[in-house]
């Protein structure tokens, strides 16, 4: 028997991607929804937002100090200062009025500038009168004011269709007064267990253990922008399996079906049992940890993608395949982790015919990256302890430290 050669790691990134666009592009983009704004944090906008008044919405002071007219303290040296009658005072929040001819009124920032005014002298290079006050320094015209739409004009696109919300996006939307936002509907995602040997209860028995990977799959959901609906668990039979599959898929809520264990070339693999003669591809990936993989379409139109059941395996081929694809999918600006150049604090080897994702502690600051732990794919522990991923080519020449690496970082959006 002819062994298949393995699949490149790009060219499986490809596939899932297009996988999880399928139905998805210019002329049927994601779905979306409109929300209150105090639930947008961290959502991607739908739709973009142009400014319905200009902000600021008035002229306004930029300092606390007196509003004046330039050209009544147009002489005003410390040498010889001007002096001039304090009329009213300007809180901010307050009615304004105008502004006296020959007269000043003290005024606070973020005050409305009053009609006649033209410039603001801060309260510094005055000698902070408040019935008459004595100005030491010229201001020209416009001096600390903040006129209106000098930061956004009436009209003009605030926020761009696809921009990631923060809190200085919804500060924006807050100060246009809005309320509800259009942003992208997350993916709905289950998340499916497979093994006899996972404990239902919280006590394994002989020969069990406990569900690491419904946890970690759906947890990487959540932290990728989409919603975990389901968790669930299914023993290593594929009539049970199917019929859990098709009761999901019936409830028609869901984006994605991700599944962990049953796809690799021993006994009891049920996931690539029950779906390979429905049509599911299941190939080995030319990556260490996570070399078998499966992904294809169930019912023609909703993805599968089919992960290892080693933890570390799992969440590896998570980072690597399905959470760049699926944030390509809904429209994230940012779907890939970051990618640094780091200095290895110690030697590695790359593997022969393999590209190995390398688990790491890196130091931002000083610019190195550590591996963390051994490179076996059921070192869940050691996971849990690092915040990347040392990208090794295959084939490639020993790395001797010091040497520079391409490092995933796992803390990056």
């Amino acid at each position: 028997m002819t062994t298949a050669p393995l699949r490149p790691v790009p060219e499986h990134q490809r596939h899932v991607a297009a996988l999880l666009a399928a139905g998805h592009g210019p002329d049927r983009p994601w779905p979306t929804e409109t929300v209150p704004l105090e639930q947008a944090l961290g959502r991607v906008l739908g739709e973009s937002v142009t400014a319905p008044e200009p902000l600021p919405a008035f002229d306004n002071s930029g300092m606390d100090g007196y509003a004046v007219r330039a050209a009544d303290v147009a002489g005003a040296t410390p040498d010889t200062p001007v002096r001039l009658s304090v009329g009213e005072d300007i809180p901010a929040g307050a009615p304004v009025g105008e502004l006296a001819p020959g007269t000043v009124r003290r005024i606070m920032t973020g005050a409305a500038v009053p009609a006649g005014a033209d410039a603001v002298v801060e309260v510094e290079v005055t000698d902070g009168g408040t019935e008459t006050v004595e100005i030491r320094e010229a201001r020209d015209v416009g001096s600390f004011v903040r006129t209106a739409g000098s930061d956004v004009a009436q009209g003009a696109e605030v926020l761009s269709t696809g921009c990631t919300l923060g809190p200085a996006q919804l500060g924006v939307l807050a100060a246009f007064g809005v309320r509800e936002v259009v942003v992208r509907r997350r993916p709905r995602v289950i998340v499916v267990s497979t093994g006899s040997e996972l404990a239902e209860d919280p006590a394994p028995g002989s020969g069990q253990i406990r569900d690491a990977n419904g946890a970690l799959l759906a947890a990487a959901v959540e932290e990728a922008g989409g919603v975990a609906v389901r968790k669930l668990w299914v023993e290593d039979d594929v009539p049970t399996f199917l019929a859990l599959l098709d009761g999901e898929l019936a409830a028609g809520d869901v984006d994605l079906v991700i599944t962990s264990g049953g796809v690799s070339a021993g006994a009891y693999e049920v996931v690539k049992d029950g779906l390979g003669p429905r049509g599911v591809e299941f190939v080995k990936v030319a990556m260490q940890p996570g070399m078998p993989q499966g992904s294809g379409l169930l019912n023609q139109k909703t993805p599968i993608i089919c992960l290892p059941g080693n933890p570390v395996s799992a969440l590896t081929s998570w980072e690597v395949f399905v959470r760049p694809a699926l944030r390509l999918a809904f429209g994230h600006p940012r779907p890939q982790r970051t990618v640094v150049r780091a200095t290895l604090t110690e030697p590695l080897q790359p593997l022969r015919g393999k590209r190995q994702l390398r688990r790491a502690r890196l130091d931002r600051t000083a610019g190195t990256v550590a591996p963390w732990g051994p490179p076996g794919s059921a070192f869940l522990g050691w996971f849990a302890g690092a915040d990347a991923l040392i990208d090794l080519p295959a084939d490639g020449a020993p790395l001797a430290a010091g040497d520079p690496v391409d490092v995933w970082d796992l803390a990056s959006d």
